[in-house]
């Protein structure tokens, strides 16, 4: 299985792209918030961090194996739960991934059903199942930090021990006292702020200095 591929990037068409690595060109499949992404980056050397499955049916007697990109591995992880709520499949969760991945699971976490609406594929029954599913599963993910292309996230994934980090120290904020809403408002500027951490009480100290 490829769970990582690094070329140049030779294309960007709708939902795919073409990476050239050696004397090979592959077709890897990503969303629609990751093409908006690379769209400017033609000629450059990209990294994914992939997952493959097989397209087609038995009946058929066609089955194509297909590769789906991300930027970051924690995109990846997302992807992979996300594929966990009934009846999403791998088709419709890459399709319903126009937003990033930050968006989605903030509209997840505050179970804003109409928000999910908006995602390509989503009706409400889909949007209920995925808050019902994911709810209390997405804390990490809605804390991730925003990265540019410029700012090298093809060749640097996701921290997982960061973000684990950071999903104790949010829920750390609230058992303090903080709602949800300010728990993560700190914890963004905390993350834009560029500072250091290595454990909860770090981030925690750094939150309440910023807040004196």
């Amino acid at each position: 299985m490829i769970t990582r591929i690094s070329g140049t990037l030779n294309r960007v068409l709708d939902e795919e792209v073409r990476l050239q690595v050696g004397a090979f060109e592959y077709q890897v499949l990503i969303p629609e918030f990751i093409r908006r992404q690379l769209q400017t980056h033609t000629g450059e050397t990209v990294t994914f961090s992939t997952l493959e499955y097989i397209e087609g049916n038995q009946a058929s007697n066609k089955m194509i194996p297909r590769i789906i990109g991300f930027l970051q591995e924690s995109e990846l992880d997302f992807f992979d739960l996300f594929c966990t709520v009934d009846k999403i499949g791998t088709k419709k969760a890459l399709k319903a991934m126009a937003r990033p991945i930050r968006e989605i699971a903030n509209a997840i976490a505050r179970q804003d059903a109409k928000w999910l609406t908006s995602l390509p594929g989503i009706g409400k029954s889909s949007a209920d199942q995925i808050i019902a599913t994911l709810k209390d599963k997405v804390t990490r993910y809605s804390l991730l930090p925003e990265k540019s292309v410029a700012e090298g996230n093809t060749t640097t994934p996701a921290a997982p021990i960061e973000a684990t980090v950071l999903e104790d120290a949010y829920l750390a904020l609230m058992a303090l006292g903080m709602s949800s809403l300010d728990a993560r408002t700190r914890l963004d500027v905390l993350l834009a702020s560029g500072q250091k951490f290595e454990n909860v009480q770090e981030v925690i100290n750094l939150v309440f200095k910023a807040s004196r």
